[in-house]
């Protein structure tokens, strides 16, 4: 069984930055794809980018481009989001979520929450003055 443990959110003004990690247990997760998603209140969860089995790294094409980078670390069995330029529409629950699916880097499914297996509890990012 896979679990995933989001930490690092919390508050930040607008134009600060915050790094999320998302520690997995249970399974090394390093032919797994490792993505990261928001749900802002009242919204649907959205896709923020994934890095894939094979190291390739993709974001949502709107507004988090440039200001987001994911990274990973095999030997501790974890992904982070770092996430810069923080701005008011970034307030959301940001989730870690893993597959073993070997998409890559251009693909679209992975952009879709229900092709993703194993989720976190999420974490709360507030950004405001």
């Amino acid at each position: 069984q896979v679990q995933l443990t989001e930490s690092g959110g919390g508050w930040v003004q607008p134009g600060g930055s915050l790094s999320l990690s998302c520690a997995a247990s249970g399974r090394d997760l390093g032919g797994y794809a490792m993505g990261w998603f928001r749900q802002a209140p009242g919204k649907e969860r959205k896709f923020v980018g994934v890095i894939t089995w094979s190291g390739g790294t993709s974001y949502d094409d709107g507004s988090v481009k440039g200001r987001f980078i994911n990274t990973r670390d095999f030997a501790k069995n974890t992904v982070s989001l770092q996430m810069r330029r923080l701005e008011p529409e970034d307030t959301a629950v940001y989730y870690c979520a893993a597959s073993d699916s070997k998409w890559r880097s251009f693909d679209a499914q992975y952009r879709d929450s229900t092709n993703w297996v194993y989720w976190g509890q999420g974490t709360q990012v507030t950004v405001s003055s």
